[in-house]
Parts: structure tokens; C-alpha cells; sequence
């Protein structure tokens, strides 16, 4: 079974109930820049996502 990728807004704000999961990495990483960037107004290199955002499942 492949790893999946998760970012889970809901997990650090109280306000957003956001949740991308996936087996394809990139998809997440690019999903997840989109909707940082959209909602909430900041912007992260694929790198940071990774480091800080995203959890393997």
C-alpha cells in the first residue's frame, strides 16, 4: 500500500476545515500552495510545505 500525503488545516486553525490527501505527492504539494495561498494568504515554497505542513499517512 503507497504512503499518502495529508495537509489538515483543521489540525492548526480553529476556523478552517480543510483537509488534501493523496498518494501523488506533487498533487498535494500543489493542491495544498493553492489553497494557502487563496485562503489563507501566504505563500510556501514546495520545500516548506513539505517540512512544515505535510504529514505522510
Amino acid at each position: 500500500m503507497a504512503d499518502a500525503h495529508k495537509l489538515d488545516c483543521e489540525s492548526v486553525s480553529d476556523t478552517c476545515r480543510f483537509i488534501i490527501q493523496s498518494e501523488n505527492e506533487e498533487e498535494t504539494v500543489e493542491l495544498a500552495k493553492k489553497h494557502m495561498k487563496e485562503v489563507h494568504g501566504q505563500e510556501f515554497s514546495d520545500d516548506e510545505l513539505r517540512e512544515e505542513h505535510l504529514q505522510i499517512v
